[in-house]
């Protein structure tokens, strides 16, 4: 190694971020590797490197002791022998650099250097990539595995995954389509690091609509819940901060331009935006429009609430295959079980019913449990009776006794 070979480290530290000193410390560690590999080098074998000329010695490094306190030649020298500059605790280190090292030296710098400029790409890769966790990124469609897509990132050095579970099924990407995906996932794996796509998340539709809404990204309206089957619909609860603004209509946009631009790039998925309340049945008969609600009475103890619709709407609260009700209840957390208005009176005497039953239920447990506690502490009590008979019976023996 020479000037030449800081050069280039200089360069690579500008080019690939790589910190100069870091080389050659791994440089360092590799080269004594290499010289106890094939010279059978001493335990306290150490390289230095130059930093300016790039010339390197190999030395065998002793620590110095007082005269006559030598236990192990190899680790240790006497300060006599060392040299009047010398103090016992200082290190006494002599050359032993090979003559042919110079050809392992400048394999060994090779190695070094790929390896750490592999490992600089991978870091800068996970770096960049867990930034942008639970963001969008852009790619073109690479190739597919066991139904597996894989996504040449923009960057066009990083290739991410969007595994089958995190497709949608009425979505179909041909190679090299655009494409734009949600970062799910960032790992480090041995073969470096991997990005986990998804373009089923709830979170890509959340994005997307940030993106569109610029009262979003003010800070003005919050998106507060998201309820998501990919493909097929999607239902997001928003509220404004300022009562002025209108959640719903700065969502919607002009002509609902900026949720269609959404549900453009979600391939025609549609994207229910209703209000955010911070009452319960107002917030789950929002939630399940566009039926309309009579009355929402909730059953907290069963965690259930009995939502009332018309006649007529029946079915379209339900949803088609129960779409509507069951992205309803995901939105509010809780089970909704959905009556029309000629069946209300029924559904909730059969609640009240369940709920009347349980209470007598609990009593009767409440007695059994005390009954039972009765009978132990009576057969305690017996058992204690049981042993002071025999004590006085025993008395009883040694009176008898004494008494002959």
């Amino acid at each position: 190694m020479n000037a030449e070979m800081i050069a280039a480290l200089r360069e690579i530290e500008n080019e690939r971020n790589i910190s100069f000193e870091s080389l050659l410390e791994a440089l360092e560690a590799a080269l004594i590797s290499a010289y106890k590999r094939n010279f059978g080098g001493e335990a306290n074998a150490i390289v230095t490197i130059d930093r300016q000329t790039g010339d390197y010695q190999v030395y065998h490094r002793r620590n110095v002791v007082s005269n006559g306190e030598v236990t192990d030649p190899k680790l240790e020298i006497a300060k006599g022998d060392a040299g009047a500059r010398y103090e016992p605790g200082d290190f006494y280190d002599e050359v032993v650099t090979p003559r042919d090292f110079g050809r392992i030296a400048a394999q060994t710098a090779k190695q070094v250097i790929v390896q750490r400029i592999r490992e600089a790409e991978r870091d800068t890769v996970y770096n960049t990539y867990s930034a942008k966790l639970h963001d969008i990124v852009l790619g073109s469609v690479q190739r597919y595995e066991q139904r597996n897509m894989y996504v040449l990132l923009d960057d066009r050095k990083t290739e991410a995954l969007l595994p089958f579970s995190e497709q949608v099924p009425r979505e179909n990407y041909r190679i090299n389509d655009r494409i734009r995906a949600y970062v799910l996932d960032v790992r480090k794996t041995n073969k470096g690091p991997l990005v986990v796509l998804s373009r089923a998340a709830e979170g890509l539709v959340q994005r997307l609509i940030e993106f569109q809404v610029p009262e979003i990204q003010d800070d003005i309206v919050e998106i507060m819940a998201i309820a998501r089957e990919p493909g097929a619909r999607t239902k997001v609860a928003v509220t404004s901060k300022r009562p002025e603004i209108d959640a719903v209509g700065a969502c919607l946009g002009p002509k609902s331009s900026r949720i269609g631009n959404v549900s453009d790039e979600l391939r025609g998925e549609k994207i229910d935006v209703i209000r955010w309340a911070a009452d319960l049945p107002t917030f789950v008969a929002n939630a399940l429009a566009p039926a309309k609600v009579l009355g929402v009475e909730l059953f907290e103890e069963e965690g259930i609430a009995l939502v009332t619709v018309p006649d007529h709407q029946l079915s379209l609260a339900i949803g088609r295959e129960g779409q509507n009700v069951r992205l309803a209840a995901r939105l509010s957390g809780w089970r909704l079980d959905i009556t029309s208005d000629s069946e209300a009176a029924e559904a909730r005497e059969r609640y009240l019913a369940e709920r009347e039953a349980r209470a007598t239920e609990q009593p009767a447990e409440e007695v059994a449990e005390e009954q039972a506690v009765v009978e132990g502490e009576e057969a305690e009590e017996a058992a204690i009776d049981q042993d002071e008979l025999l004590r006085r019976l025993e008395e009883f023996k040694r009176e008898m006794f004494t008494t002959e």
